[in-house]
């Protein structure tokens, strides 16, 4: 890999990729819409030599394709609002391929669990039979299929797919995401779905070195690869460690299908997690198997560990003073 792209590069997966890349030391550009959250993002990494700010919206080909400039590989970590996915995603997609193709690029794109559907085995392989029978399930399995497609001749893809994650940079990208803020701020808090069953998150650092890894294996592209979380655990367990790290303890409400369609009355992406309650109550977990033998070992982060950094950097962000 001599120089990458990442788009999004302020998002959740975006600016852990970021990160990685500067810290092996690859030359990368940081792509994403808000010179704001860009130079945020630079001060934070210590604004490297080798790294390099594009402001530009990734729904243009154009502007991608400008700010590639010396690229071989492009980090595909944009996403789009989650109540937007079934008009937006392949657009984007389609975008980001295009600019490829024009380019010669190679290209990661990030993705997740939905296009598997319900689960019918403990560990779900990458060979793992695509079944969606959701909205959002069905549109990430043409996502794939569009990025896999013939119409992109000059360009190589693979797709990484991970569990629900959580990390520091993880905000409301993720379910975890706005309860570990409110954890974190001392604030009352909501957690998405049953808080009973244990299911997979993977911590975003150890992702992003798993996706970054990957990235310069040639002959990783043209694959799907899992990038498998170091454990699981019930939300019961997850707002333990996260309220003792924070040293505050306020209360967390589960929030099911009843919660969520009320709250979707005033936030309209909320009514949108409800047909991906499922994977709540019947939780896929991700098999690390193929990495593993092609890649090397996985990195893994416990539970305990990963949640307590996540939470002490969040106060630190957020100015909050931990009593303990």
């Amino acid at each position: 890999m001599k120089k990458a792209i990442v788009l999004g590069a302020t998002g959740g997966t975006g600016a852990v990729v970021t990160a990685e890349l500067v810290k092996r030391g690859v030359p990368v550009i940081a792509f994403g819409r808000s010179r704001r959250k860009l130079e945020e993002l630079a001060d934070e990494l210590g604004h490297p030599s080798h790294l390099s700010l594009s402001v530009g919206d990734a729904f243009r080909p154009d502007d991608i394709a400008v700010a590639s400039t010396e690229a071989d590989v492009l980090f595909h970590c944009a996403n789009v609002p989650y109540h937007e996915m079934e008009s937006k995603l392949i657009p984007l997609g389609e975008s980001v391929m295009e600019a490829a193709n024009r380019l010669s690029l190679k290209v990661v794109a990030v993705d997740g669990i939905y296009p598997y559907g319900r689960g019918r085995s403990d560990w779900i392989t990458e060979e793992h039979p695509k079944q969606p029978h959701t909205k959002k399930g069905r549109v990430r399995l043409a996502f794939e299929q569009m990025i896999f497609s013939g119409r992109w001749p000059h360009a190589r893809a693979m797709i990484v797919r991970l569990p629900d994650y959580y990390g520091p940079t993880a905000n409301q990208a993720s379910y975890l995401g706005g309860t570990f803020e409110a954890i974190a701020a001392g604030k009352p808090a909501f957690f998405i779905g049953n808080m009973k069953v244990p299911r997979e998150y993977v911590y975003l650092p150890d992702a992003a070195e798993m996706i970054v890894e990957l990235a310069g294996r040639d002959q990783a592209y043209g694959q799907n690869w899992h990038i498998p979380g170091s454990d699981i655990i019930s939300g019961y367990e997850i707002v333990r460690i996260a309220r003792q790290a924070s040293g505050l303890k306020k209360p967390v409400i589960s929030l099911g299908r009843t919660g969520l369609r009320l709250l979707g009355l005033f936030v309209p992406v909320m009514k949108e997690v409800v047909e991906m309650l499922y994977l709540t109550e019947e939780p896929l977990r991700l098999s690390g198997d193929k990495y593993k033998r092609h890649i090397g070992p996985i990195p893994t982060t416990k539970p305990a560990d990963g949640i307590a950094a996540t939470i002490r950097e969040l106060q630190k962000r957020m100015h909050v003073k931990n009593p303990s």
